[in-house]
């Protein structure tokens, strides 16, 4: 492989954004705990935020969990509307598999589903390392399968629910779309996966020219990755349902949006996703946003680039659930 040049200037915009914040964390097991807890800026919001003045109703549903381990929950956003059988967004937040919360960036969801009138249902996974694969994917089938068996509580039409997420959410999602296709559940009508997190192996091109330069480099990647898998990242055995570029069969999978920034550690391997699924004859469509770091848009979303990146996630909502 031909040695990458240097990394790609990050945008302007979101670089000014950038350089006002403080420093990301050095990641260490036994800073986990004060690297979980989000800054001031970036705090989740209450179930009165989410509700925009009426807008949704906001309930917090607790539903079984996978075999033999404790139940799970959901966060359910309905439109304030009388019910019907809407569309549905399945949210999977991102973190790297290790931080996060099912809350946090939600508002960008809700302004999709006021726009699209759908439901969206935001799944609360367990984190690695104290939760190792296929712990977060089979939460995240199980509150699937849920929304699925039950969707006429909720107002749903099971045929057109959306996986969607972010980073390490949006290589879950991709994981589960995987494991659907597998396991012959309910196909999602689609899966919007935005910077995902997808190759365990962290040896990309993108990923060794970013390293030390991208918000989540190398060390993070590997970091997530290793929380996530333990001593087997990397090596030969790992399976798709954890680490999807892993999968040697891109076959049968629903609509599939993919985007990510030009100069982010994840921008090889979505390029590569979203390659395979054309070449086994699927439907995908990939935008790389010059000078995307990971996590611009959260970081700077009244950025060009930004803006333009949320514009063109809606309209493929819009065009997938008007079908």
């Amino acid at each position: 492989m031909t040695a990458p040049g240097p990394p790609p200037p990050f945008d302007p915009e979101c670089a000014a954004v950038l350089a006002g914040l403080p420093p990301f964390p050095t990641l260490a097991v036994e800073s986990l705990a004060s690297i979980r807890q989000p800054p001031p800026q970036f705090m989740p919001p209450t179930e009165e935020q989410l509700a925009a003045s009426g807008a949704f109703r906001v309930e917090r549903r607790i539903v079984p969990g996978p075999a033999g381990v404790p139940d799970l929950a959901l966060t359910i956003c309905r439109p304030a509307t009388l019910p019907s059988s809407r569309p549905a967004i399945y949210r999977v937040h991102g973190g790297g598999m290790i931080m996060g919360n099912a809350r946090t960036a939600l508002p960008r969801y809700l302004d999709w589903a006021e726009e699209l009138d759908v439901v969206v249902v935001a799944v609360h996974y367990r984190l690695a390392p104290e939760t190792p694969h296929p712990g977060p994917v089979e939460d995240c089938l199980a509150g699937y399968s849920w929304l699925v068996e039950n969707a006429d509580q909720i107002g749903v039409d099971p045929r057109r629910i959306v996986l969607a997420g972010e980073s390490a959410g949006a290589g879950l999602a991709a994981a589960l779309a995987l494991l659907l296709r597998d396991r012959g559940g309910q196909s999602p009508a689609g899966e919007l996966l935005m910077a995902p997190m997808l190759d365990d192996r962290n040896d990309s091109p993108s990923v060794l020219q970013m390293a030390g330069v991208d918000v989540w480099d190398r060390a993070r990647n590997e970091f997530g990755w290793t929380a996530l898998l333990g001593n087997a990242r990397g090596g030969p055995d790992v399976s798709p349902y954890a680490s999807p570029a892993r999968a040697t069969d891109l076959s049968g999978l629903p609509p599939t949006f993919l985007d990510v920034g030009s100069a982010e550690t994840f921008r090889s391997e979505v390029v590569d996703y979203a390659s395979r699924i054309w070449l086994a004859g699927g439907h995908a469509e990939l935008h790389v946003w010059p000078g995307g770091f990971h996590g611009y848009d959260g970081v700077a979303p009244d950025a060009a680039i930004s803006r333009q990146a949320g514009a063109a996630r809606l309209v493929w909502l819009r065009r997938l659930l008007a079908d």
